[in-house]
């Protein structure tokens, strides 16, 4: 095989990594995996000897294509390449990198602009879920700079607004696979819940801690991460993802009440290390669960409407969710924003 490929780094919300078109790529998952083993440098902590940045958040791969499905304009492959590990895995979606993928698709000439903005039907392979995302493109060109700011990302930069639908169950075959609002894993109170990304959410109080801890505090709380483990080993069963002893889902989801006007306050693992944020599909199923009845976040939610602020540990990430006449969720959406970082070819 190769070892180079074409390659676009891309920024995507508060995650990067490196966006490859599929056709660039070995056909063999065993041997794209050991590909990109090598471009980031894992396993390792500190990925010296790749691309990657000895973070999850940084470690991260978009594998696009012309799609061959009628409501989609590509499709997106998201992988999460583990930093420590030897392990490359397809389990989630990744909200985050998903803002990447309509920049890329009109950059490597997959989608045609059409006028100041472009809209982008992403087939998100990981789940089989479609999202639009809506892309600058002033004088037919992918425009980087605008005034859209995302907490997580200093500056500003254009707006990459994505529409989610038919997300439910996405990964676990309902919205609540257990069934229930809540559940009882050892001796906790839970929710499990999928709208785009399987999270467990659980109240800080109940492994006391405030919740409002920073990520190098959570980090350091081997007691903490150790009892979240062996739930989330748990959850992982009832929530029809089997075995997730080397799998990335479910996240782990801490909440407690908002403290700066949110909705509600989350520090997620992902699933082993606090996440700097949180992520977009992450957030898109805590907000979903602060509106269901009897969920461990609906009983301390601040909820004021259908834009729901949730609060992590750099800020915020608002989701809007649109509910159909009869009160069911239709669809989420939120705000992203992308830039283009280095455009040639990586080695392995």
């Amino acid at each position: 095989m190769s070892n180079s490929a074409p390659c676009l780094w891309m920024r995507g919300g508060t995650s990067k990594g490196a966006f490859f078109l599929a056709e660039d790529l070995p056909t063999n998952p065993q041997e794209r995996d050991a590909f990109l083993l090598r471009v980031m440098g894992s396993p390792d902590p500190r990925q010296i000897d790749g691309m990657g940045g000895a973070d999850p958040l940084t470690s991260k791969v978009a594998v696009v294509s012309r799609s061959d499905h009628p409501d989609a304009d590509v499709d997106y492959l998201f992988l999460q390449v583990f930093v420590d590990q030897a392990i490359v895995t397809d389990a989630q979606n990744c909200g985050n990198m998903l803002a990447g993928v309509g920049p890329f698709a009109i950059e490597r000439g997959l989608v045609q602009s059409q006028g100041d903005v472009t809209p982008v039907r992403i087939f998100m392979k990981n789940t089989g879920q479609v999202a639009v995302a809506e892309i600058a493109t002033l004088g037919g060109t992918v425009s980087y700079e605008g005034d859209a700011r995302i907490d997580g990302v200093p500056g500003t930069s254009a707006p990459v607004l994505i529409t989610f639908k038919d997300t439910a169950g996405s990964s676990c075959g309902a919205l609540l696979p257990t069934g229930n609002a809540f559940d009882t894993i050892e001796g906790t109170r839970v929710t499990c819940i999928d709208n785009g990304m399987p999270i467990v959410l659980l109240r800080a109080t109940d492994f006391d801690i405030t919740g409002q801890e920073s990520r190098e505090e959570m980090d350091a709380n081997e007691a903490l991460k150790a009892r979240l483990e062996k739930i989330r080993l748990q959850a992982g069963y009832l929530m029809n993802l089997g075995d997730v002893t080397d799998k990335s889902v479910p996240k782990m989801t801490l909440v407690s009440p908002a403290t700066n006007g949110g909705v509600i306050s989350t520090r997620t693992f992902i699933p082993h290390r606090c996440h700097a944020s949180i992520g977009v599909l992450g957030a898109v199923s805590v907000a979903t669960a602060c509106a269901v009845e009897g969920s461990v976040a609906n009983e301390i939610a601040n909820i004021q409407g259908d834009a729901m602020a949730i609060e992590h540990p750099i800020g915020e990430t608002t989701v809007v969710l649109k509910r159909d006449t009869k009160g069911k969720l239709e669809s989420a959406a939120i705000l992203r924003t992308a830039r283009k970082l280095m455009d040639g070819v990586v080695f392995g």
